[in-house]
């Protein structure tokens, strides 16, 4: 033990010789807190600080963060050191998917002269667009004569059950953070689920190359997180390796970065496990995600944990010991590179995906016919925003979609349940109407997205939030939001925040380009329509993250939109002529030329309460020659999204949603309140 007046430093020595010993610089009340109980050694004093103390708290192996209990069921159990199944998980936008195209661009999975577009595992039209993952997507390389399956996850909370899902058919996972924001609220929530599975974790600091990046303050950040969420000692023994996504380069070390992800794969092999099988016990395999093709209808996939499944076999799917049904195998894939591969056997450890059983459902287990037994079922989180949908009842209905019937709706909304289980739909309080309930105002409006594309007109209530009761206590669900902000704008977004019932909890500076990182608990009502009002305040630079946390004591009424709305006088065409004497009355959503109903949103009014206007109104046509022609100047429309609708709308306001169009309107069953 070394004692000096330098910095307070702890190095944790990490045996395995091809590991890199990792130092971390924690503070006194951290160390005091966390490792030491309430006393601290008198060698940790302030008096006395400490250059280097190696603490042996971490195990000599780093091989599993899995422990092993000597029972007889896991002396039967033995590794695959053939294959490794892993999940890449990270917060939004910390480089997730650009990473894995990496991966696969090194692992030559495609020719050299292919053309390989950009983010490749973001395959769904949505995704590209918006450029974010939704859907989990499964791919495998081959290093070393080691098969490695990698599962691409979303980064936003509202697919966390997704997430959720793919953590069971693991073993390991990729912990991807970016070396400037560092652990971020999706960090957290990915990370406790990895940890409560026992899986084992390698850290990858991306985009290293940034050149604001801090790769010690993120490692430190992400020791603490570990701490925080009560990760065993094994599991704090993680590997970190530095890479640069996009440039396809990891090392050990910040400075000291490879030609290539060499390091990485060196990493997933030698610290994350090979599956844990029962090679010769009776056949299991969860099915923890479902596809759908036109000819091979509904398609299966999951890790098969023991066993081996064969095609052409019999088999019997259970959802419990008592609930089960038999089946067939007519088709059997496996993941090789960049595609699905046919398969005649699949052995336990692998990730496959099974084609036959037509009515199979996510967190069904596919068992030996004689002697299989189910797994646990998945179980996910509970919703916490509620939308109502309802069948197209303005004037234009049946112009622009294909399936406009509340049957046509209704099987649409059910469908959708059988692979997205986050999700719960319920019948409203008329035929017609339907209770859509998700994890956040994103998870339901990417459904209503995919309808709309499908051809489905219907309209979309506001989102609520989903309340409980305890005893007489009435609870709503709370929020951990972060915003990233200039500064120079901090003052207006602080402001915002508290008007919604946000409570700061933690602020501090990033960087050098003087940004402010701001961390508030808010009630989820609070930030409904919140993410336009920050763009606003902070002119489009602060970046808002949210996650769930808990539910929490009814905080009282929320203001969230303080102007009222412009309504169409009657049906018709818009005109320059009205629209000109129409947009001093507030922002407009439309231009000249467009057809209108009685009822429609057509602006933001620029004071609170509902103004009804004229857009159709013609200049009259009298006396033609004695009036000058004036020119008529318009303001741009605002152009909003489906996103920006949903957020905009209150309580006796929808939004109609056809293929092409999106129209906002008021609720004529609600009770007016247009002045």
């Amino acid at each position: 033990m070394e004692m000096s007046m330098a910095s307070t430093t702890v190095s944790f020595p990490l045996p395995n010789s091809t590991c890199t010993k990792k130092t971390f610089r924690l503070s006194t009340p951290f160390l005091k807190k966390h490792l030491f109980g309430s006393t601290l050694p008198c060698f940790l004093s302030s008096k006395v600080p400490l250059k280097r103390c190696s603490l042996n708290l971490l195990p000599t192996s780093m091989k599993s963060s899995v422990s092993e209990a000597p029972s007889e069921k896991k002396r039967q159990l033995m590794r695959r050191s053939d294959i490794r199944n892993i999940a890449i998980v990270a917060h939004v936008d910390h480089g997730k998917t650009t990473l894995v195209d990496s991966m696969l661009k090194q692992a030559k999975v495609f020719r050299d002269n292919q053309f390989v577009q950009e983010r490749i595992m973001d395959s769904n039209d949505i995704e590209r667009e918006r450029g974010i993952t939704i859907l989990s997507k499964n791919t495998s390389i081959t290093y070393k004569d080691t098969k490695i399956n990698i599962i691409d996850t979303p980064g936003h909370s509202d697919f966390g059950g997704e997430v959720e899902r793919i953590l069971n058919m693991v073993e390991g996972v990729l912990l991807v953070v970016d070396s400037v924001e560092g652990p971020m609220p999706q960090t957290r929530f990915v990370l406790k689920k990895a940890l409560e599975f026992g899986h084992a974790v390698v850290v990858v600091v991306n985009k290293i190359d940034r050149p604001s990046a801090r790769p010690e303050f993120v490692v430190n950040s992400t020791f603490e997180l570990f701490i925080e969420l009560n990760a065993t000692d094994e599991q704090c023994d993680f590997q970190v390796i530095y890479a640069s996504g996009i440039k396809g380069k990891a090392g050990l070390s910040p400075e000291n970065l490879g030609e290539d992800l060499g390091p990485l794969f060196e990493a997933v092999i030698r610290c994350i496990p090979g599956p844990k099988i029962n090679k010769d016990g009776a056949l299991q395999m969860l099915a923890t995600n479902i596809e759908y093709e036109e000819h091979k209808g509904r398609i299966a996939i999951g890790r098969v944990h023991a066993g081996s499944l064969r095609r052409g076999m019999d088999v019997k799917i259970c959802t419990s010991e008592d609930e089960c049904r038999f089946g067939r195998v007519s088709e059997l894939f496996v993941y090789e590179k960049f595609s699905r591969v046919p398969a005649e056997t699949v052995e336990a450890g692998d990730i496959c995906a099974v084609c036959g059983i037509d009515d199979i459902q996510i967190g069904e287990t596919i068992a030996d016919k004689s002697e299989g037994k189910p797994l646990p079922t998945i179980k996910v989180e509970e919703p916490t925003v509620k939308m109502s949908f309802s069948v197209n009842t303005s004037p234009f209905v049946g112009r622009e979609g294909k399936f406009v019937t509340s049957r046509n709706l209704r099987d649409r909304l059910y469908r959708e349940l059988e692979r997205n289980l986050a999700m719960k739909v319920e019948d409203g309080e008329t035929a017609d109407t339907f209770i859509v309930s998700g994890r956040g105002t994103l998870h339901i409006t990417i459904l209503i997205e995919n309808m709309r594309r499908e051809g489905y007109e219907f309209m979309v209530g506001p989102p609520k939030v989903i309340n409980k009761k305890e005893g007489d206590k009435l609870l709503e669900p709370y929020e951990i939001a972060t915003v990233e902000v200039p500064e120079e704008h901090m003052g207006s977004v602080v402001e915002l925040l508290g008007k919604r019932r946000g409570q700061m909890f933690d602020m501090q500076g990033l960087g050098s380009e003087g940004t402010t990182f701001l961390k508030y608990k808010i009630p989820t009502r609070g930030l409904l329509g919140l993410r336009n009002s920050i763009l606003t305040a902070s002119r489009g630079t602060a970046i808002l993250n949210t996650i769930f946390d808990s539910y929490g004591p009814w905080a009282g009424d929320i203001s969230t939109r303080d102007l009222g709305s412009l309504i169409a006088f009657e049906d018709g065409t818009s005109t320059s002529y009205a629209l000109m004497s129409s947009q001093d009355r507030g922002q407009l959503f439309i231009g000249p030329g467009v057809d209108v109903y009685k009822g429609q949103i057509v602006g933001i009014h620029q004071r609170p309460g509902d103004l009804a206007l004229n857009v159709c109104k013609k200049k009259a046509a009298t006396n033609v020659r004695s009036n000058k022609e004036v020119t008529v100047v318009l303001d741009t429309p605002l152009d909003f999204s489906l996103d920006d609708c949903i957020e905009y709308i209150q309580e006796d306001e929808l939004v109609e949603v056809t293929p092409s169009s999106i129209r906002m309107l008021k609720n004529p069953k609600a009770t007016k309140k247009t002045r």
